[in-house]
């Protein structure tokens, strides 16, 4: 059974978190642990964004930015799969850089000298050049960078089915089996 670490940072795009968290619960048969690390930011965007708190409410475990007891701050843990979704430029580039200063880029740090998987789903744009290079260095080091950019041609009815597509997406690459929408099926 998988054990995969999802981490919100303060990026907008609280959607995609929520939509990821609504997925998880949907395969809940496909995973043993789904822990959460979200930052202050995080949870004030979600509340501005959604209108609401029910971050609260998913059945996962929940861990503080300073708890460095987390199961998955170490690899005798055996978390596979790491997403950070929306993933912050400055998160980003602490991770690209190897300052694991909190929970959330001490398991990211974790994660790639395991040589596990590493999803980051940056929100912002445009992309500097800073930007840029910093996902370079996580593509060398392992991980993956999946921008949030839904997909069209499946034809989303909303806003929500539209994010959908990009947060489907993010779970197929971290090894989950989805029944979504594929081209040319």
């Amino acid at each position: 059974m998988r054990k995969i670490v999802v981490a919100v940072a303060g990026s907008s795009g609280s959607i995609y978190a929520k939509l990821l968290f609504d997925r998880l619960v949907k395969i809940k048969p496909q995973w043993a642990a789904v822990g959460v690390v979200m930052s202050k930011n995080a949870k004030l965007n979600w509340q501005l964004e959604l209108g609401n708190d029910s971050y609260q409410h998913y059945p996962f475990d929940f861990y503080e930015k300073d708890n460095f007891a987390a199961p998955f701050a170490s690899g005798s843990a055996k978390y596979d799969t790491m997403v950070v979704c929306p993933c912050s430029m400055g998160t980003l580039g602490r991770i690209a850089t190897g300052v694991s200063d909190d929970l959330l880029t001490r398991a990211a740090d974790v994660v790639l000298k395991e040589r596990r998987r590493l999803i980051l789903v940056p929100r912002e744009t445009p992309f500097s050049l800073i930007h840029l290079r910093n996902m370079t260095t996580v593509t060398e080091a392992g991980g993956i960078i999946c921008p949030a950019i839904p997909s069209f041609y499946g034809g989303a009815k909303d806003l929500e089915a539209l994010a959908a597509t990009g947060v489907d997406r993010v779970l197929e690459l971290a090894g989950f089996d989805l029944e979504t929408f594929r081209w040319g099926e």
